[in-house]
């Protein structure tokens, strides 16, 4: 009962992280640079630090934790820079191939990787059982499969349908961006796993890893905020924040954003809590939410009318994609259960 609650609350989270590019689409006359780092001062900061406060006992501070480990601690923000440079990329994936395949291709990247790499640069290898390696392919065989629909979906449509779609639909350049961004988003669960032992004894465990999570976080809002406002000086974008007519509308726009974001990190959390009882999904946890993210794009992409136009052959091969990354949630759990 308590994996399958667990699993629900990560599933909760991963739909809210598919959602948060819905509430963009309502801010006006606003630059990218400018709504992109408005609504990361929610989602990578604000939002972080208060659920990373759930984790700090009374007479107990921030400053105190990440000061027990100083390497854990600066090591964790590290990765979070990198991974920030993955979440630049992401939003340009989805620019490039819209909702549905940007998020698939990146985040099926960043699942793989991200699940596979971080026990090995954190010297805990022996978690990376068959079972988990298993659901691993498994999800990127059904990733593979959405990425052929989207092929499919690009060589069937005219190039004014592309746009209709998609405005800056570009299938190479955006496969090309979606790796990188995946590949450096990995670096958010490599963070997760550098400072698993940044908590204080006795914290509830659907709480534990908030902080670490906060500095991840903080490392990547770092590496965003640089960017932005070199875009903001470059383009001469300064203004946009001193737009009064829009500011009230913009901000709760970049709040829900933020907010729908960073749900899939703390759903994240909560569900690992209750996970306890298995320690395969314990390591396949961020696959999970990452494959998850990946089925809810998509839901979301047929919605926003991405897919419009294509084929019943295109249509059945996203579908067999998705309910293959369904079937992999659950496959590490199951493949031990019939080896006890």
């Amino acid at each position: 009962m308590n994996i399958a609650l667990g699993l629900i609350i990560i599933a909760i989270g991963a739909f809210c992280q598919s959602s948060c590019y819905v509430p963009i689409n309502k801010i006006k006359n606003w630059s990218w640079e400018s709504y992109w780092i408005v609504q990361g001062v929610f989602a990578w900061l604000l939002l972080p630090l208060l659920g990373a406060m759930l984790a700090i006992p009374a007479g107990h501070s921030m400053i105190e934790l990440f000061s027990q480990d100083m390497h854990a601690t600066i090591m964790t923000m590290l990765y979070g820079v990198l991974w920030g440079i993955g979440g630049l990329t992401f939003g340009l994936s989805m620019r490039y191939l819209g909702v549905a395949l940007g998020q698939s291709i990146a985040l099926g990247t960043c699942a793989g990787l991200g699940t596979i790499l971080a026990p090995l640069f954190t010297g805990h290898a022996s978690d990376l059982t068959t079972s988990v390696i298993v659901g691993v392919v498994v999800t990127l065989v059904g990733i593979a499969i959405i990425g052929i629909a989207g092929s499919m979906k690009s060589a069937s449509l005219s190039d004014e349908e592309k746009r209709e779609a998609v405005k800056d639909f570009n299938f190479t350049k955006g496969i090309t961006v979606a790796l990188l961004a995946g590949f450096m988003s990995a670096c958010f669960n490599i963070g997760l796993a550098q400072g698993a032992d940044l908590h204080f004894e006795g914290v509830n465990p659907m709480f534990i890893s908030l902080p670490v999570t906060f500095l991840v976080t903080l490392g990547g809002f770092i590496t965003n905020a640089i960017y932005c406002f070199y875009q903001n000086q470059k383009n001469h974008t300064w203004n946009d924040y001193g737009k009064s007519n829009v500011w009230v509308n913009n901000v709760l726009f970049c709040l829900l954003a933020g907010g729908l974001w960073y749900s899939q990190f703390f759903g994240l959390s909560l569900g690992k809590g209750f996970l306890s009882e298995s320690p395969a999904l314990l390591t396949f946890a961020f696959c999970i939410l990452m494959a998850l993210n990946v089925v809810f794009s998509n839901i979301w992409g047929i919605i926003l009318k991405e897919w419009k136009g294509c084929s019943s052959k295109t249509i059945v091969v996203l579908i067999t994609g998705i309910l293959i990354l369904v079937i992999s949630c659950f496959l590490p759990q199951i493949i031990d259960m019939i080896n006890k």
